[in-house]
């Protein structure tokens, strides 16, 4: 085969239909669009026309909100959740994700919804203040796990000198320091006696 004997296959191109050649033609006088109407008369549609009515994209909000990117997103779990536990157990994140009551890796907050029929060890995340009054008033307790956070640098009291990123004395107040010395010793040598 050669290069001037390639050809496209069957059904890949087809000839342009030619409208409004005559009738003899069957797509003349009105050229396929048929009587009088809309279609007949206009060039189609833009983009998102729905016939007049109001359209989708004026139908919706043209704002989204606002949506705060630091909120803390927990997973909830009502105290009617926990009474699947025994008495004495303790309640922990991993355990509810075991018990399919969180998805794995999420932070866990206790809500009060429900009534709790058991005396239970609980640790979460978050935990609302009627959900702790309910867990205590059976005799549990109630942990918080809560993130760690980094104490600032605090310069040693007794050496002066500043912990590691701290800054040192300014050189202001060593000027100020030196040059008072300096004085001090001139005044001293100048009320010393002559020797004679």
């Amino acid at each position: 085969m050669k290069l001037h004997e390639l050809r496209s296959p069957d059904g890949a191109r087809t000839r342009k239909k030619r409208v409004g050649r005559g009738t003899g033609s069957g797509h003349g006088k009105t050229a396929g669009r048929g009587q009088k109407g809309q279609l007949a008369r206009s060039q189609g549609f833009r983009l998102g026309f729905e016939g007049g009515q109001m359209p989708l994209a004026q139908r919706l909000p043209k704002l989204g909100g606002f949506r705060n990117p630091f909120k803390k997103h927990y997973a909830v779990v009502n105290l009617s959740k926990l009474s699947r536990f025994h008495d004495g157990d303790e309640v922990t994140p991993e355990r509810l994700y075991t018990e399919g009551l969180a998805a794995d890796g999420e932070d866990v907050k206790i809500l009060g919804a429900g009534k709790l029929r058991r005396k239970l060890t609980v640790t979460a995340h978050a935990v609302s203040e009627s959900a702790r009054k309910a867990i205590e008033a059976r005799g549990g307790t109630v942990t918080l796990l809560v993130e760690k956070v980094e104490a600032p640098p605090v310069a040693d009291a007794e050496s002066g000198a500043p912990a590691a990123g701290g800054k040192g004395p300014r050189s202001g107040e060593e000027n100020a320091d030196s040059t008072e010395t300096e004085s001090e010793a001139a005044s001293t040598e100048d009320d010393a006696p002559a020797e004679a």
